[in-house]
């Protein structure tokens, strides 16, 4: 039987030609698509989130505003964002009226009442400390993230100053602890309270804002190291400046020993 023709050849050439071409066209088109819906995705929901947000705020403030002062009743339309400005301007006012000392009376009055409540005294409490913690402007709470071993030595996690440990946890203590919260991924709300020595501390030179960005995505969105090329070649920590003997153990899974306090003998007891 006689080899392909010719033609044969030259048709199977332009149909893989053809199969490129069509492939890179689809591969563009799909490159187009992902670049689109990277940039107009995080707008859309972080747009779909706020208008939940101040929609559920003009449904909830709106109807308390009494008629004749609702800009709404001489308007066809309705004023989005409407119980967003009232909330600001009534928190507004409130910060202005405590700062005079009838504001201040009134609050001190009740916060005798709140601390006479069992269950509320406890709630109202540590919610008025939180607050201040994170709002107040002198203080550094939040402010720090920083780098520490968790859960073991030779694992790193991005943690945050909240504070200096204080109080009997301190007392405690033989090293000069701080506060480190660790936020979990990817919701960083919760987490855990560490008190870890403040020598075993590692301070980051990324903003809080940059560390809480990187704990969400789970490490995806990775802030870069502005460090000079000279800090970056030296590294700061390592899991392995420990003592020779506590590798040892561990690397021969030996327990931990502990030596016991024996109370002393007397003659008859040591015969």
């Amino acid at each position: 039987m006689d080899g392909p023709q010719e033609s044969d050849i030259s048709i199977g050439q332009k149909n893989n030609a053809g199969d490129v071409r069509q492939r890179g066209f689809f591969g563009r088109l799909r490159g187009y698509f992902l670049a689109g819906l990277l940039v107009t995705a995080p707008l859309g929901i972080t747009a779909y989130l706020a208008w939940i947000f101040i929609d559920f705020l003009d449904n909830r403030v709106t109807p308390l505003i009494p008629a004749q002062y609702n800009p709404e009743t001489y308007l066809p339309f309705g004023l989005p964002g409407l119980g967003l400005v009232v909330i600001f301007i009534f928190l507004t006012l409130i910060g202005a009226l405590t700062a005079g000392l009838l504001g201040r009376w009134v609050i001190h009055t009740g916060e005798r009442v709140l601390a006479r409540m069992p269950v509320v005294r406890s709630i109202y409490s540590a919610t008025k400390q939180v607050f201040e913690t994170v709002l107040a402007q002198q203080s550094n709470a939040f402010r720090d993230a920083v780098l520490v071993e968790y859960p073991r030595r030779g694992i790193w996690a991005v943690g945050f100053i909240t504070g200096v440990t204080r109080g009997e946890v301190q007392n405690l203590t033989e090293d000069e602890t701080v506060n480190v919260f660790l936020p979990t991924t990817p919701n960083p709300t919760s987490g855990f309270l560490l008190f870890v020595p403040a020598k075993d501390v590692t301070y980051l030179d990324m903003s809080v804002e940059e560390a809480i960005k990187m704990v969400i995505s789970g490490g995806i969105v990775t802030p870069p190291d502005r460090r000079t090329l000279e800090e970056q070649s030296k590294p700061q920590v390592s899991s392995g400046v420990y003592e020779e003997l506590e590798i040892l153990r561990e690397k021969n899974k030996a327990p931990i020993l502990v030596q016991k306090k024996t109370k002393d003998l007397t003659p008859s007891e040591e015969a």
